[in-house]
């Protein structure tokens, strides 16, 4: 089974249409896993979640919304992240590239979130944007139960570290983009076994699609160039992502 471990289906671009992406993933016998960036959107994907059986949901507050956080964000999301198909707190962590939230309030919201998850035995799933040493730093000291990093675009000698700590990491379409070197090398040098498929849609839509609205019935092209870079069948890729995602999701919290 192809999983889309990382999906915003709540996303405006898919306001048009969005009961018919769902029932295209349906079709597929896909899995789809919505986070949540916001409260707002946090919400959704509990609504999402609860109304399909094949998605669930993360909850958390993005380090782009961090500042807006209200003064209780915690406790809603404490409550959000008891309803049963809710699998992870994320998507959490810092991004100084665009610093819409000041660095020092990213990091606060990002440790008090970790903490949370901590608490209700849930794994992370990490946003990491130009804050490589800084996310590193936080998660070596806070040492979560278990993660993810999505999209991930950091070094190899980082992702080393980071499998140290026990965490998973996922590509998207970017590892299909023909200037993305970075990736492509990452991606094949980390073990299938700690690698997951996502698309991040509507964004970063693989190649030849790129430009186009994303959505997770791509996930079969990401699928083939990580087979690709790995020299294994892209079949292997599917069965091996699909234990992996049981494996860091815990495979007793999953419907199936």
């Amino acid at each position: 089974m192809f999983v889309d471990v990382h999906a915003h289906l709540d996303d405006k671009a898919f306001d048009d249409d969005r009961e018919q992406v769902l029932e295209d993933i349906k079709k597929a016998g896909m899995t789809v896993v919505n986070a949540g960036s916001d409260l707002q959107s946090s919400r959704f994907s509990v609504e999402l979640a609860t109304n399909y059986d094949f998605v669930y949901a993360c909850v958390g507050i993005h380090p782009h919304e961090a500042a807006e956080a209200p003064k209780d964000y915690l406790r809603e999301l404490e409550e959000l992240a008891r309803y049963p198909k809710v699998i992870a707190i994320g998507e959490i962590g810092l991004d100084y590239y665009y610093e819409f939230s000041d660095r020092k309030v990213q990091q606060r919201v990002f440790l008090e979130q970790l903490e949370l998850a901590k608490s209700l035995n849930l794994p992370v799933v990490i946003h990491n944007r130009d804050a490589h040493q800084d996310t590193l730093s936080i998660l070596k000291k806070s040492a979560p139960i278990k993660g993810l990093m999505h999209c991930y675009s950091g070094s190899l000698e980082t992702a080393r570290e980071l499998l140290k700590l026990g965490f998973y990491f996922s590509f998207g379409g970017v590892i299909t983009f023909k200037n993305a070197k970075k990736p492509k090398e990452v991606a094949s040098e980390l073990p299938l076994e700690n690698i997951i498929l996502e698309t991040d849609c509507p964004y970063l839509t693989p190649e030849p699609y790129r430009g186009k609205r994303n959505d997770p019935t791509k996930i079969p092209i990401i699928a083939a160039k990580l087979a690709e870079l790995h020299h294994v069948s892209p079949q292997e890729v599917e069965d091996i992502t699909y234990a992996n995602f049981k494996k860091l999701f815990d495979a007793r919290r999953l419907s199936y």
